[in-house]
């Protein structure tokens, strides 16, 4: 599959719910109807892939080795996340991620999406533009 170039263009959706699985290490085991008409991807394209398919290069590395290290100890994480589309339009949600066990073994990760807010928007801007700086100025060396 070829990279995505990114476009400053907004897409909007204003309900609904994505729902995704993912095993350990990030590869896409479920997919909603809903993640597939608001990434642009079918299932096919997403399921079997890694779930950074979606990432887009304004979101800062360290928020998702913060992510990472936070569901890979068995807690939830959650929090607003720009996505890219296949389009290479853009879509903010607020994500909801749970580690799924099989009693004390992590076996994979559920999330739930839906239409970020405005302010929770505004303020993930603000936070993710001043990690992206830092990590640009080499400040942070994070590899994911």
């Amino acid at each position: 599959m070829s990279k995505v170039v990114p476009i400053n263009e907004e897409y909007y959706f204003k309900e609904g719910l994505i729902v995704s699985s993912t095993d350990l290490k990030g590869i896409i085991t479920y997919a909603n109807r809903i993640f597939c008409d608001i990434s642009g991807y079918s299932k096919e394209e997403l399921v079997r892939s890694n779930h950074n398919i979606i990432r887009h290069p304004d979101m800062p590395r360290v928020a998702f080795k913060e992510l990472w290290d936070t569901i890979s100890v068995g807690r939830d994480w959650e929090g607003a996340v720009k996505n890219l589309r296949k389009d290479g339009r853009y879509y903010w949600v607020y994500t909801f991620i749970t580690p799924i066990k099989n009693g004390n073994d992590i076996v994979g990760y559920s999330a739930t999406r839906r239409p970020a807010k405005r302010d929770e928007i505004d303020k993930a801007i603000i936070q993710y533009s001043d990690l992206l700086g830092k990590e640009l100025s080499e400040s942070y060396t994070v590899k994911l």
